[in-house]
């Protein structure tokens, strides 16, 4: 029988002295990440100058640089051993591919981890037979003992744990754990083989000529609204931006007194963690709402979803449209979405980024190139045909040829 891994991610209630153990391992991991990008930034500027030839290196390995921790940097700093060995080497790895993506042309240069960021995770393989032990109540964490969990029941019992994370976000903790299943297994939701497409493929028209009106529009007449223009997201950003300018007048009032903007007292403390609850909640709210969008596209069983291929990148850099554009999270949604239709067998198909979806007419196939951004209802010129312009866009998406299967 197929044997899928599934990640499942849950809260922590810990004592202090469990809190107080995973902070100072968050710190170490933070520190040796910082020192092993500080490393490669320095081997970077010298290969920029020439000094470096093409043969020599130009960045450290996490093999490399875990053994200059082991043989160098733990007589400087004997409290590096405090943190677990799996999870320092787990931060430089994550490095590594951080470097090895930039110098591919994939990704940006790594950048030093802040602590108010928290983007720091602890990694605890299973070693021992005890390790990973999941009770309705409780879990074993490697190094860190029985904790207990906030949701009871909610992690699978009776499972293989392969490995796990702890991490610490906007003052809570969390634990995510990645299980080896049975694909028929009551804790699979997608169940391949119990799926038969039921429906013809959708077209999925993503909601970007607005950049704020909707997240996505289907073919078969469907309107996924944008959640940030919701009652409940807005309210959430006003509180944001009024907590916001009262952490920023407290850091004024500190650098008027003559104080150091560089540490915070115990009320700054407090409004920063405030902000970032805040920020969790709207990041939450956002998430969420991808998820049930993406359960409503794929519980209809289609034979397969098209979706545009936007250029995000390209929409950031208009600053009008750059704050509601990062909001709308469309890469992450397309990811989501094809990664959902990859385990349950439906084909993922991302249309041609210059396909003219919103100018063609998906009548008669006349291409309506005076058609402007303001023009909400599309009437094609030499048929006559009339509708909703994103419909149309989606119906287009639906039926055209020019595509690759993701």
């Amino acid at each position: 029988m197929k044997r899928l891994l599934k990640s499942f991610k849950t809260e922590l209630r810990l004592n202090e002295s469990q809190k107080d153990k995973i902070r100072r391992s968050l710190g170490i991991c933070r520190f040796l990440a910082n020192q092993y990008i500080a490393r490669n930034i320095w081997l970077y500027r010298l290969y920029r100058r020439g000094i470096l030839d093409e043969k020599q290196r130009r960045f450290v390995t996490a093999n490399d640089f875990d053994k200059y921790v082991n043989h160098v940097l733990k007589k400087k700093f004997p409290w590096i051993d405090q943190c677990g060995s799996k999870a320092r080497k787990k931060v430089f790895v994550n490095a590594e591919q951080a470097f090895r993506r930039f110098f591919k042309g994939q990704a940006h240069f790594p950048r030093f981890k802040r602590k108010n960021q928290q983007n720091v995770k602890l990694y605890f393989p299973k070693n021992n037979k005890g390790d990973w032990t999941i009770w309705r109540h409780k879990i074993q964490v490697p190094t860190i003992g029985k904790v207990r969990l906030k949701e009871f029941g909610y992690l699978p019992q009776g499972v293989t744990i392969k490995n796990g994370h702890v991490s610490y976000e906007a003052g809570r903790y969390y634990v995510s754990v990645t299980a080896e299943i049975e694909e028929t297994s009551r804790y699979n939701n997608d169940l391949e083989a119990s799926y038969h497409p039921q429906t013809d493929g959708i077209g999925v028209d993503l909601g970007v000529d607005l950049g704020v009106k909707s997240l996505a529009i289907v073919s078969d007449g469907r309107i996924f609204e944008n959640i940030n223009t919701s009652s409940r997201a807005r309210r959430l950003e006003k509180r944001l931006r009024r907590e916001q300018r009262r952490l920023s007048r407290k850091y004024e009032m500190r650098k008027k007194k003559g104080g150091s903007t560089a540490t915070a007292s115990a009320n700054i403390e407090k409004k920063k963690l405030s902000v970032q609850r805040l920020h969790q909640r709207l990041a939450n709210l956002r998430r969420n709402h991808e998820n049930q969008v993406i359960h409503a596209l794929v519980e209809q069983k289609p034979r397969f979803i098209t979706v545009e291929d936007l250029n995000v990148t390209g929409m950031m850099k208009n600053r009008h449209l750059s704050k509601a554009v990062s909001e709308q999270r469309f890469y992450s949604f397309r990811e989501k979405l094809r990664r959902k239709a990859e385990i349950i067998g439906i084909e993922f198909r991302i249309a041609d980024r210059f396909y003219l979806s919103s100018k063609t007419c998906h009548a008669c196939g006349h291409v309506h190139s005076g058609l402007k951004l303001k023009d909400r209802t599309y009437v094609c010129p030499a048929c006559g045909y009339k509708e909703d312009r994103d419909l149309n866009a989606a119906l287009n998406l639906r039926d055209t040829k020019d595509y690759r299967i993701a």
